[in-house]
């Protein structure tokens, strides 16, 4: 209530919690904060707080070692920033690999040189070998000298190299990465202006929850989502059994979702009729020919609840308790699903 931020960033601190750290990120967004991705000048092994910048800490890069997570800050402290790349793998000792998840994951943007060319010399610095004594030449040789090529960062390329090294884009909205331009005919805050009708949605999938329930030919299984809207509002779905099996999750990205609004003690939420995860813009580290096609998602996982309490009462079971006449070949899914709020609470 009266340090947001600061409970934010503890949360990022402590993994997240049961949702992934971007949900969590997302949630600050929303309270204000500019979100920083690592910086090799600027991060602590943990996230941190500046005012209103949150800068993601250094053990947020996924292929980093804690050796090196806890060195490079601790080294910086003792001799200042670094000033360069080849000072900065002096001083710490870190190997190519992780030199290269840092640069991709724009943790060393502070030099205001191009991921391109950091990862030359890099290379250059990493393969250097001693040459032996040169024999004396007969005719002085100009020395060569190498200019690098213009080489402009790629907004698109810089999203998919965060979702790679950090889990998740931190500089662009996952509904930026998507082929479409369209970003759904209602919002989350405009919900309960459409209730009983049907929309389309978009939205970012945060969460499934399965829930069991029964029907005489045996149990079944139903489905809740959580989802974040392109405005970073969060809104749940409700998935029917029918519906599920026909149109099922995918993993983690960005869905259409059209359904039908209902209301369920003041809050609004959306009863699937159709879903489809939609496809990306093209990956630009890539030739058309060798496109992942969702790998960076699909590596990805989504939090996934299960229930451990009873299945949600048959109709015939209902129909005892309430004396009421069985629907005979029937199974009503809407009112075995609402009877448990009738039921909540009573014996």
């Amino acid at each position: 209530a009266y340090y947001p931020l600061e409970f934010i960033t503890g949360v990022i601190n402590n993994n997240g919690g049961f949702y992934r750290p971007e949900v969590y990120i997302n949630e600050a967004r929303i309270l204000g904060a500019q979100i920083e991705p690592p910086d090799i000048n600027k991060s602590q092994p943990l996230t941190s707080l500046r005012d209103t910048s949150i800068y993601l800490g250094l053990n947020q890069v996924i292929h980093l070692t804690l050796k090196m997570i806890e060195t490079i800050p601790e080294e910086r402290a003792k001799n200042g920033p670094y000033q360069d790349l080849i000072s900065f793998i002096e001083r710490t000792g870190i190997t190519y690999d992780e030199t290269t998840h840092l640069i991709y994951v724009g943790a060393c943007r502070g030099w205001n040189r191009a991921k391109g060319h950091l990862i030359i010399d890099a290379k250059k610095y990493f393969n250097h070998q001693p040459k032996e004594q040169p024999s004396k030449q007969l005719f002085d040789v100009a020395t060569k000298n190498f200019a690098f090529p213009d080489i402009a960062n790629d907004p698109i390329a810089d999203a998919f190299d965060e979702l790679e090294g950090l889990g998740y884009p931190v500089t662009m909205s996952p509904f930026n990465l998507l082929k479409t331009q369209f970003r759904g005919d209602v919002l989350v805050k405009d919900l309960l202006k459409h209730v009983n009708q049907e929309v389309r949605m978009l939205g970012y999938l945060v969460s499934i929850k399965d829930v069991p329930i029964k029907r005489r030919d045996g149990k079944l299984k139903m489905n809740f989502g959580t989802w974040i809207d392109v405005e970073g509002g969060y809104f749940d779905t409700v998935h029917f059994p029918p519906t599920l099996k026909k149109y099922p999750f995918k993993g983690l990205g960005c869905y259409l979702l059209l359904g039908k609004v209902v209301v369920d003690f003041d809050f609004p939420s959306i009863e699937i009729t159709k879903m489809e995860r939609l496809p990306m813009v093209p990956d630009p580290r890539y030739s058309e020919d060798d496109q992942p096609n969702f790998d960076v998602w699909n590596k990805m996982k989504v939090a996934h609840s299960m229930t451990g309490r009873a299945p949600y009462p048959s109709m015939e079971e209902l129909d005892e308790l309430y004396g009421r006449k069985p629907v005979s070949g029937k199974f009503d899914y809407e009112r075995s699903t609402h009877a448990k709020m009738d039921l909540g609470g009573r014996k």
